[in-house]
This record gives structure tokens, sequence and C-alpha cells, in this order.
């Protein structure tokens, strides 16, 4: 008998997360298009084919394969009320075993940032990470400048913890990134995050 395993769905208050489909490929491409000059400042420099078909067919791939093998939790952020995607966040390199950790990494569509929903759908992601996936811990880092991204964290109940020389190769250049983490067991006052 093929046993089905169910989709991924976690559920927040205006918005839910699920895994990308093939079908998301217009809205995805559309979205990423249009907040390029918003998103490319804090992200790897895009591929030739970012926006392709082909490569959007990849990662969908992927993220299925990595949701199947525990290795990443890939998901579209999406408005519960009209279903629009609103962007993206990822819970990748879980490692198990003794660390019990995983790296959080996300991007909003430039139309609906600042608007709280970045700071729902991390707090959705990271209590699905403590909770059923019984993680330790969650790491996430950005640029210093990165102010948006900062309190996005800060809020989202993450600490600073330090930098990282050259880091992430961001728009064609190693930079340096700031570090924070959220810990299920915190017994961590708050940090000085340095802004």
């Amino acid at each position: 008998m093929l046993w089905l395993r169910p989709a991924l769905r976690i559920e927040a208050e205006r918005l839910h997360l699920r895994l990308p489909l093939h079908s998301d490929f217009r809205a995805w491409s559309a979205l990423r298009a249009e907040s390029a000059d918003f998103l490319q400042p804090w992200e790897p420099s895009w591929a030739s084919d970012h926006l392709s078909r082909s490569a959007f067919t990849a990662r969908v791939r992927w993220a299925n394969r990595a949701a199947a093998q525990g290795t990443a939790v890939p998901v579209f952020i999406i408005r519960t009320e009209d279903q629009s995607l609103l962007g993206a966040i990822t819970l990748d390199n879980i490692r198990r075993g003794p660390a019990q950790a995983g790296t959080l990494g996300y991007w909003i569509g430039a139309p609906f940032a600042r608007q709280g929903y970045m700071r729902e759908a991390i707090r959705a992601l990271v209590s699905h990470a403590f909770g059923a996936m019984d993680l330790s811990r969650i790491e996430a880092a950005c640029l210093p400048e990165n102010a948006a991204s900062r309190r996005v964290l800060e809020a989202s109940g993450f600490k600073y913890e330090g930098v990282a020389q050259s880091y992430l190769q961001i728009n064609g250049r190693w930079r340096n990134h700031v570090l924070y983490a959220n810990l299920r067991h915190d017994r961590r006052g708050r940090t000085d995050a340095g802004l």
C-alpha cells in the first residue's frame, strides 16, 4: 500500500506557508520581477535564467525533495484571504544529531513589505521548527545595513550573536553578515543588537 505524506501547510493569522507548486510560476516570476530593485541589494546575484520557467521548475523539484528528505522546509508565503503570493521563507541546512538546528532565509515582495507579513511567517515557521520538527536552534544572517531585516528578526524573537566576515556573496561581492539565533530554550536576556 502506498502511503502519501500529508501536504505541508503551516497556518498563521493572515497567511499560510506551503510548498511551491508548478502552478505558482506566473505569480512568482511576476513578483520577483516587480521586486527586483527591492531584493537584489540583499541577495546573491541572479543567474541570467533566474526568472525562467525551467529555473522555477528546478526550484519546485528541489523544494519537494528537500522537504521529503527533511533537509529543508522551503515554503511560499500565501495570504489566506486572497491566496496572493507574498514571498518565500526557507528553513535550510537542517542539522540533526547533537545540533538540532537550521538556517532561516526569506524574501518578501516589495508591495507586501513592512506590513508584518514576514514577522508572522517567521514566527509560524519557527514555531513549526521547535514543535513538529523538534529543533533547538534556528539561525539567520543578514547584511549589517539591512535594518528592516534586523528589525523583523528581533521582533520575531531572534537575538544578535555577532558578525561573520565574508559570510556570503551578495550582489557579486563577499559581504560580512550579522548573525542572529532563536533558541527553543533560550536562557539569555535581551542582547545588544548593535543598531
